[in-house]
């Protein structure tokens, strides 16, 4: 059985706030997926139904096939990672991994193997001893972990467990927990709104918006193939330009853009209709001085040029006051100055026609 969470249908309102739609959800055993969206598009209470602290409306939630609805959550095989962390401030590292294995009545000498397990795992071995406030961020986030990974649960549930470290240590952790989760081949299920921790760290992202899952996908399809605007727009950044298709050959696509024909694909599970949005990711513009020999392109005047280290920002203004946005790499490139005539131009693959 390959599938090790799934919901079927769940709802949940708060009041008269419907905060989740009906989702569905299949997450493979062993495999990160990760629940991306803006603050209030449910995907923490998603998480919080996983994990037993809140009860769905309707619908089921299974695991390994049972439904566990109405379970209490110290009876599901799951452990959640808090982005509090919600250590007990009076006790030590070790005190803090064995409570949960202390609750279950598990004998002295396992608790004393297990943590000293849990521990190796996150790389806090010399760490026991101590009390959190002792601890860096990055070091009680482990602990965690660690107290998560003790109780050999069949899913882990992160809600945004990166949030309150900077950067610098976010970036390294993201990748510590993609490694941990590869070594140990435990279900991670991960919460976050940052969308470039999600395309760095997931075997697949479910997209949430306002209550629904707009699309579930590996993080190159998500980017390179979005079946909504929300997705396109919310994913990095990308270009959206509103058309109309005027000819169709499979899913090649002759648009038109106030009277210029442009090309692009219609993208996967899309209803064509008179008027769709078309999203070309800013690194996939090319921006050239004379007509270019190519039977699509549009004309535009330079609008503004930044330098954002390896990369170029050229924000250039269409017809009708739409502006595009090209990136290119600093080195070696021509630089283009405010007020200059251009043509923007892309291959039609990397233009993608998702309905309005």
């Amino acid at each position: 059985m390959n599938t090790i969470v799934e919901l079927q249908k769940v709802e949940k309102g708060f009041g008269n706030d419907l905060v989740v739609k009906g989702i569905d959800l299949n997450v493979k055993r062993g495999e990160f997926l990760t629940i991306l969206g803006p603050s209030g598009c449910g995907k923490t209470t998603t998480l919080r139904m996983i994990a037993g602290f809140e009860e769905p409306d309707a619908g089921q939630i299974l695991l390994e096939g049972q439904n566990v609805v109405g379970i209490p959550p110290y009876k599901r095989d799951v452990n959640t990672v808090f982005q509090s962390y919600a250590l007990f401030p009076h006790m030590t590292v070790n005190e803090n991994i064995a409570y949960g294995l202390k609750m279950k009545g598990v004998s002295k000498s396992e608790i004393t193997t297990r943590v000293k397990e849990a521990l190796r795992l996150v790389q806090l071995e010399s760490f026991g001893d101590r009390k959190p406030r002792q601890l860096s961020g990055g070091q009680q986030q482990r602990v965690a972990v660690a107290r998560a990974l003790v109780n050999n649960p069949k899913v882990i549930l992160l809600d945004e467990p990166l949030g309150a470290l900077d950067l610098k240590l976010r970036k390294q952790m993201q990748m510590e927990l993609k490694h941990l989760q590869q070594k140990l081949e435990i279900t991670f299920i991960y919460v976050t709104h940052d969308q470039e921790e999600a395309l760095t760290i997931s075997d697949r992202i479910a997209v949430m918006n306002e209550g629904t899952i707009e699309q579930i996908a590996s993080p190159k399809e998500i980017y390179e193939r979005p079946q909504t605007k929300f997705v396109a727009d919310f994913i990095g950044d990308t270009n959206l330009l509103e058309v109309k298709i005027t000819d169709m050959k499979e899913n090649s696509l002759v648009l038109d853009f106030y009277g210029f024909k442009v090309g692009g694909k219609l993208g996967i599970n899309q209803n064509v209709s008179d008027s769709m949005y078309l999203s070309i990711r800013p690194e996939r513009v090319q921006l050239v001085k004379e007509t270019p020999d190519l039977s699509y392109s549009l004309p535009g005047v330079v609008e503004e040029t930044i330098f954002v280290g390896s990369f170029i920002r050229t924000i250039v203004q269409l017809a009708k006051g739409d502006r595009i946005v090209v990136m290119t790499p600093s080195q070696g490139k021509q630089i283009f100055q405010s007020g200059e005539r251009v043509w923007v131009t892309w291959r039609e693959e990397d233009g993608i026609v998702i309905g309005a």
